[in-house]
Formats: C-alpha cells, structure tokens, sequence
C-alpha cells in the first residue's frame, strides 16, 4: 500500500470543507460501488460485517482485564473459603482464563481487522485503476490548445495526488471514520450501563473539545500546506522542464541558471514544510493534552467511586484500557480529518480536470470517414488561434486524389497551420474542409485520423525500442514488415549495425538516436501505416543532401497514388509537385507548378533565388574550407620535411 505523508500535498482550494467531503464522495461512489461487478459488492457487504464484529470484540475486550483484575483482587484479599479446590479455581483458574480471553480477543480484533482491509483492497485498486484510466483517455481527448498551454509536471502532480487521495478518502473515510464512529457509540454506551451517564458525558465532552481543537488548528494550517504544496508543485514542474530541455541547457551553459532557478522553488518549499511541520508538532501537543485530561477526569471519578465502594479495582482497570483503546482511533481521526481534506482537494483538482470539455467533439450524427479517392478541398476556411490575430483568410485550393499539392511560404504564414486543421485539432472559423466530398467535422476523429499519414518536421519518439517506434504506425504489422517499411526509409542498416538492432531502446524522446535517424524512424512508421492521405511537414529537414536524395525518392514512391500534401522550406524538395500553393499572410499569394512560378517572377521566385544563392554560397565555403585545409596540411608537411618542429598552436 502506498503511504501518503501526513501532511500531504496537493492544492487545497477554498471548497474544500463542509460539504466539500459529501459532494466527492458522491462523485467517488461509481467507482466504489461499480454496478458491473458483483464480486465487489460482495466484498463491501463482508467488509461491513466485519467492521461491526471488529467493533464489539474491541469494546469487549477490556472486560476480560476486569474480570481478571477482580479475580486478582479477590484472591489477594484472602479469608476463609469452603473449600480448597473452590479458592483454587477462584484463586487461579479464573484470571487465568480471563487473561486467555483477553488475549484471544485482542487476537480477534486485530484478525477481523486485517481481514476487512485485505476483502476491501481490491474494491479499492479498482476504483483507483477506473478512476486512473478515465483521466488518461480524459487528457487524450482534450484539445491541442489545452496541451501546448499545460505544464506537464503540475498535471503530472494533479493525476498522481487524484490517485493517491481515492485510496485515502476509502481507506480513511469508509474504514476509519465509520468504525471510529460506532466504536465511540458503543464505549458511550458501555460507560453509561457499567457505570453512569457522568462517564458518558465527560468523554463526550472531551471527544468534541479534541474534536473542535483538531479541526480550529488544521483550518489554520491550510495556508502553510497551500504554500507547501504549490512549491512542490512548482519545483517538480521546473525539474522535468529541464531535463526535457537538457541539450538546450547544455548549449547554453546554462546549468547554474536551471540550479538556480529549482533551488528558489525548494527554499519556499522548505520554508513551508517546516511551518508545516512545527504546526503538526503544536496539534498533535494538543490533542494528547486534551485526551490526557478527559482520561485523568475519568480515572478521578472511579477512584471515588471505588473507595465509595460502588465499583472494583476491575472497573478501575476497564474504563483505563476502554479509554486507552479508544485514543488509537480518536488520535488517528485527528490525522484523518487532515488526509482527508487534503485528499478532497487533491480529488476536485482531478475532478477539474476531468470537468475540462474537449475543444473537439465528434458530432452525435458522426460517421466513419469513406475515402474513395482522397480529394482534399479547403474551401474559404478561415482560421485564427487569437481571434485578434487570424492565420488563414478565405483560403481554398484543391488536392485531387493522388495527387501532390505542395504549401510554401515565409515563417508564420500558415504552412503547418493547414496540416492541423486537417487532421483537425482545431476547428475552423469559416468555410469547410472536406475530403471527397465530405466535411471533416462530421465524420468521427478516429477515423479522419487514421485515414492520414503524417511526417513531421520534429519527430518525437516514445522510451521504447525502434521496433516498437515504427510499429507504432499499425499495430498488427509483421516483423518483416517492420523491417521492410525501415527499408524504404533507409535505416534498416543503420539499425542492424546496433547493439541490440530493432530492440535497441532510443531513449526518451528518442534522445539517443540523431534527427536524421528519428525523422527516418517516423517515416518508416508513416509507411507501415499506409494512409491514404499523407502529409509532410518537412520530412527531410534534418537530413544530409546525400541521404536527402535517397529518402525523397523513398517518399515518391510512398507517395505513388496517395493524396499528400507537402509543406515545404527547402524548395529543391517540391519541384515535382503537381502544384504549389505560396502562401503569404494567410493568404494564397501564387499558385502554380514550379516553372510556371518562376515564371512569374513573383514571391515563390524571389524564394527559389534566395535559397539557390544561399546554397551556393554555402557550396563555396565548403570548398574554401577544403582548399584551406589542404594547403595548411601541404605547408606543414613541407615545414617537417625542412626539419622544423610542429607550429605553436597559439599560431
């Protein structure tokens, strides 16, 4: 069983009191209850059974000291009795049976105990598992907007602390504040028929000033947990930024910064956790002082009424283990008020989450995506991310099936905008996108999505092997066809050249693999997948001009009969398009097939000159650099051959 600190963690916003518990626990009570499961009911319906046989042992078990205690006493007082064997019973056989009683009860007790909570332990993992699983499938279906606009730790920390709290509110909650209760019931009960109503009303008392206390301290301690917890939050948020980011970190030199920057976060944090844990020394000082004086108020009385002779040594012995019994619960109840306010607010946190709508729905009336052709058509769509600064204006251009319609322009005017309106992550202002004939928003996403390959310019990859990376594209693919996709993307000898080949795990975000390597990875798993649409965004930006060749003539033939659509930076890459659309500002400034756009002489050709020159230029200082290099190394060695020693390097 996981364990939470006692001073827990998450966020504790202000509704997290009163009816704040009732109203989770009503929303919690699908899970715990879950009607397709029977077995689970049954368990609960055992469970509570055992709680109450739990309950009566516990109250009963004092009775065996007493018993003892007055045998005890009895005997020690001596005197004359009818017989020996009489007195030796008394004398001996019945503290000792009352001690077997008292230790069988204790046995008992804590057995009844164990039991309820290893018969409840699955009904609890299955709440968390179904709990557990809709927030995943929940931060799945939510917008792209939602997720480029989180921090992944903080949300990280909301799914965990939402995890954690379901086994607090049901292990605290439903096994320890209802037993704790009855048990307080039942010892009332037992003061007042063994004793009189006095002892009921003193613990009574006692109960509702230690009570009372617990709940005045820990309000006053919510700030220094709030505190706490953002920290927390804050640090851990910071932490995995970094290491994300760790080769931009590098290139800085940025280490002491990042340091830096964690360290303010952990200074608030420890700066809250000792308030934190100086208030918790002060309530729990508290408590016992309270419970000590109901206790010595009780233990006085009985005192009197024993020397009055209205009670034994026995009874004296009983309402100190009764009211010691009572305190591991009543003690307990102080922790557990503040779990479980902590863990409200840690499960209304996930309930926000989860009351998050997805920016995207499919529509009732959706229908799986019919590709026949594969005619893409955007029709003057029109799109902003702000609605104070459009992206696309009144755009439309066509994209028969099978052909290759390519999408140029400068930075920011909308290239890979088009690629997520068509897989639609977001949904368009105006006008419509349909592919043949059928308007995106009314068909179902998955099925949209799985109709569309797609390379992007910054590939990510899972921490898993390469073979799972490209299998990833169709889950029922071969080994061999793995292994053939790999080839059409020229890394399947790259791959057998490693350690492990196919099972050689890249890292996290594929990290140990180059760009050229994960961008061959992702094209190979957009060619296991076999869409009937593709999109490129790109595809060979991180390659070398060599490879470049080879895996363009790779996505040709890919590309053979599929509808794709390129979004290009590097001309040289779409010269064989069908037609290329220039966009500029939102809008489709030219369009045309390459030559044509030379022709004009326009925007895609003031484009094409300035990469060509830029080539160029780059082609003349490799060359200069290997001349240079050629003759430095021809004087050096004319230097050696004259007997001169190597050049000072500071030269």
């Amino acid at each position: 069983m996981v364990r939470r600190r006692r001073d827990g963690g998450g966020a504790e916003p202000a509704s997290a009191g009163g009816l704040a518990f009732f109203h989770t626990m009503r929303r919690l009570q699908p899970f715990m209850w879950p009607g397709e499961r029977p077995d689970l009911k049954r368990r609960i319906a055992i469970a509570i059974v055992l709680l109450v046989a739990t309950k009566l042992v516990t109250v009963l078990v004092p009775y065996g000291f007493k018993f003892a205690t007055d045998a005890l006493t009895l005997a020690a007082k001596g005197g004359p009795a009818p017989s020996a064997e009489t007195w030796r019973a008394l004398a001996l056989g019945a503290p000792i049976a009352m001690v077997l009683a008292y230790g069988l009860g204790r046995v008992l007790m804590v057995g009844f105990a164990q039991a309820r909570d290893g018969i409840t332990a699955p009904v609890v993992m299955h709440a968390v598992r179904r709990l557990s699983l809709r927030v995943f499938r929940h931060m799945h279906r939510l917008s792209l907007r939602f997720h480029l606009g989180r921090r992944t730790g903080a949300v990280s920390r909301v799914v965990d602390r939402g995890r954690l709290a379901i086994e607090t509110l049901t292990r605290t909650a439903l096994l320890t504040v209802a037993p704790t209760i009855l048990e307080f019931v039942l010892v009332l009960g037992v003061l007042a028929w063994q004793f009189d109503w006095r002892y009921s009303a003193v613990v009574s008392a006692m109960v509702v000033v230690y009570l009372a206390f617990t709940y005045a301290a820990t309000e006053r301690r919510i700030a220094h947990r709030r505190a706490l917890n953002e920290n927390d939050t804050d640090a851990s948020s910071k932490a995995i930024d970094s290491l994300l980011n760790y080769e931009t970190v590098k290139y800085f030199g940025n280490e002491a910064r990042e340091a830096e920057r964690y360290d303010r976060s952990m200074a608030g944090y420890e700066k809250a956790a000792v308030r934190t844990y100086t208030s918790l020394a002060w309530l729990n000082f508290g408590q016992a002082a309270i419970f000590t004086a109901g206790l010595t108020v009780c233990m006085v009385m009985v005192v009197r009424d024993v020397e009055a002779g209205r009670n034994t040594i026995g009874d004296f012995v009983l309402i100190n283990a009764m009211m010691i019994q009572l305190y591991v619960p009543l003690n307990f109840m102080g922790f557990v008020y503040r779990e479980i306010k902590q863990a409200v607010a840690d499960l209304e946190a996930m309930f926000r989450l989860l009351a998050q709508d997805p920016e995207i729905e499919d529509r009732p009336d959706a229908k799986p995506l019919a590709v026949e052709g594969g005619t893409v058509r955007f029709e003057n769509v029109s799109f902003a991310y702000d609605p104070d600064r459009p992206i696309l204006k009144d755009v439309s251009f066509e994209v028969p099936a099978g052909r290759t319609v390519a999408i140029v322009g400068p930075s920011g005017a909308g290239k890979s905008t088009v690629s997520r309106l068509l897989f639609r992550f977001y949904d368009i202002q105006s006008g419509r996108i349909t592919i043949d004939g059928q308007d995106i928003r009314d068909v179902t996403q998955d099925s949209l999505r799985e109709a569309i390959g797609m390379v992007p310019q910054d590939t990510v990859l899972f921490n898993d092997t390469v073979r799972y990376n490209i299998r990833y594209g169709r889950w029922d693919a071969t080994d061999d066809e793995v292994e053939q996709a790999a080839r059409l993307a020229q890394i399947d000898g790259f791959i057998r050249q490693m350690p492990k080949g196919y099972d050689t795990e890249v890292g996290e975000r594929g990290l140990k693999l180059s760009g050229g390597e994960k961008q061959r990875v992702a094209i190979a798993r957009t060619i296991l997948k076999g869409p009937p649409l593709l999109i490129l965004d790109e595809a060979t930006s991180a390659l070398d001009s060599a490879t470049e060749k080879d895996i363009q003539d790779a996505l040709d033939r890919v590309a053979s009969g599929r509808t794709t659509i390129v979004i290009a930076h590097r001309l040289s890459t779409i010269v064989a398009a069908d037609e290329i659309l220039v966009l500029e500002a939102g809008r489709i400034a030219e369009r045309g097939s390459h030559q044509e756009l030379l022709a004009q002489g326009g925007l895609y050709a003031a484009l094409w000159n300035r990469q060509r020159e830029a080539d160029e230029a780059r082609e003349t200082l490799a060359r200069v650099e290997d001349d240079d290099g050629h003759d430095d190394l021809l004087l050096e060695e004319d230097r050696l051959a004259e007997g001169d020693g190597p050049r000072d390097a500071a030269e």
